[in-house]
C-alpha cells in the first residue's frame, strides 16, 4: 500500500509517499481500505511533535478516514467485508489501508458519499459534543462561534443553525469566510477585532450577551468573549488557533455564574465511543438529506497529498481538505 510517511518530527518536508506492506489486523481489529481522508490541525501538531500524545517514528499521519471494510480479525463481530465505514484513528489514516479498533469505526450510510464523510467526522463530532453534550444547545439559545471560517468554526455554525437555536452569531476572520458562515446559515456575522468585540455582540444581543460559545481561537477574543458572556452562559474552549492562551479572570466568571469547558475529541474517541456514536447516528442522516452540509475547499489525489499538507498549513482555506485515494 502506499502511504504518507512522516521519518522526523518538526520537518514538513520529511514527510514522503512510500510503499510499504499492507497491515494485517489483530484478533480485535479492522482493516479499511481508505477511500478518502481528511487533513486536521491535530495532524500538522503531530507532524510538528508538539501535540500531547506521539507515534512513534516512523509513522503515517491522519485521524479520519471514509472506506470499506477490507478484512476484520477473529474476534471481531460488528463489521462485515465490503461494509462502508468512517473511523477515527490515532494515526495512519493518510494511506490506502488503515488498521482501526471496532470503536473507532462507525458505520456509513450508502447517501453519504466517501469524501463527505472524511469531510464530517472530526470536526462535526467536535461541534456536536461542544454545543449539544457540553453546553446544552436549547432552541432558546443564542449562540457565539469564534473562528467561524475553521473546520469546528463552519461545523458548529452549521449545527447551531440546524438543531434550531434561536440567533447563531459567527465570528469570522475576513470577508471571505463570512460568507461562509452566512451560507451555513448565521444570521448576524462579525469581523470584529478583540477591541470591539464585546460591544458589537452586546449591541446584536439587546446588552443580554451570548448563552453559548463554540470558542477556538483563544488570546484577547476569550477574553472579550467572556465579559460578553449572559448570566449562568457556556463557553466550550476547543483550541487556541491564534497561538495565544490568555490568562482568565475568574472574577468575570464568578459574577454571571458562567461555566468555561475545555474539551478536545480525542478523549470522546477513547472514553466514550458510545457518545460519539449517538453523535453520528443523529447528524449522518443529516448529511444524506443534506440539511447538513460539509464545506470542502479541495481534494487532491495521494500524489499530491504533500503539495495538499503545504496548502493546509498556508491556511486562508474555506473548508476541509481531503486526499481521495480514488481516481
Amino acid at each position: 500500500m502506499r502511504a504518507l510517511t512522516v521519518r522526523e518530527f518538526g520537518k514538513p518536508e520529511s514527510i514522503e509517499l512510500l510503499e510499504l506492506p499492507n497491515p494485517t489486523p489483530k484478533s480485535d481489529e479492522v482493516l479499511i481500505d481508505v477511500q478518502a481522508s481528511s487533513i486536521n490541525y491535530p495532524d500538522l501538531m503531530v507532524i510538528d511533535g508538539t501535540y500531547q500524545a506521539l507515534p512513534k517514528l516512523p509513522f503515517t499521519p491522519g485521524i479520519e478516514v471514509a472506506g470499506r471494510v477490507a478484512a476484520v480479525g477473529n474476534r471481531s463481530s460488528k463489521f462485515r467485508i465490503d461494509d462502508r465505514v468512517l473511523a477515527l484513528v490515532p494515526h495512519g489514516g493518510h494511506a490506502e489501508k488503515v488498521i482501526a479498533t471496532e470503536h473507532q469505526i462507525y458505520a456509513l450510510p450508502d447517501e453519504v458519499t466517501y469524501i463527505d464523510a472524511a469531510a464530517f467526522s472530526v470536526v462535526y463530532a467536535t461541534a456536536w459534543i461542544g454545543l449539544m453534550h457540553r453546553a446544552g444547545l436549547r432552541a432558546s439559545d443564542t449562540v457565539l462561534i469564534t473562528g467561524a471560517g475553521g473546520g469546528v468554526g463552519s461545523a458548529g455554525v452549521d449545527l447551531a443553525n440546524a438543531y434550531g437555536a434561536n440567533t447563531v452569531i459567527a465570528l469570522a476572520r475576513d470577508n471571505d469566510r463570512a460568507d461562509l458562515a452566512r451560507s451555513l446559515g448565521a444570521h448576524h456575522v462579525l469581523t470584529s477585532t478583540p477591541s470591539t468585540l464585546r460591544d458589537d455582540i452586546m449591541h446584536i444581543t439587546d446588552g443580554q450577551g451570548v448563552d453559548i460559545t463554540l470558542e477556538s481561537v483563544g488570546g484577547d477574543v476569550l477574553k472579550q468573549v467572556i465579559r460578553a458572556t449572559g448570566w449562568e452562559g457556556n463557553i466550550v474552549i476547543t483550541g487556541f488557533a491564534s497561538g495565544s492562551q490568555p490568562e482568565i479572570k475568574p472574577g468575570h466568571i464568578l459574577v454571571k455564574n458562567i461555566s468555561v469547558h475545555g474539551f478536545q475529541l480525542t478523549d470522546y474517541r477513547d472514553r466514550r465511543p458510545q457518545l460519539l456514536g449517538r453523535a453520528f447516528h443523529e447528524m449522518l442522516p443529516m448529511v444524506s438529506n443534506k440539511t447538513l452540509v460539509p464545506p470542502i475547499a479541495n481534494i487532491h489525489s495521494l500524489e499530491d497529498s504533500i503539495a495538499a499538507f503545504n496548502r493546509f498549513r498556508a491556511g486562508g482555506l474555506r473548508g476541509k481538505v481531503i486526499i481521495s485515494m480514488v481516481d
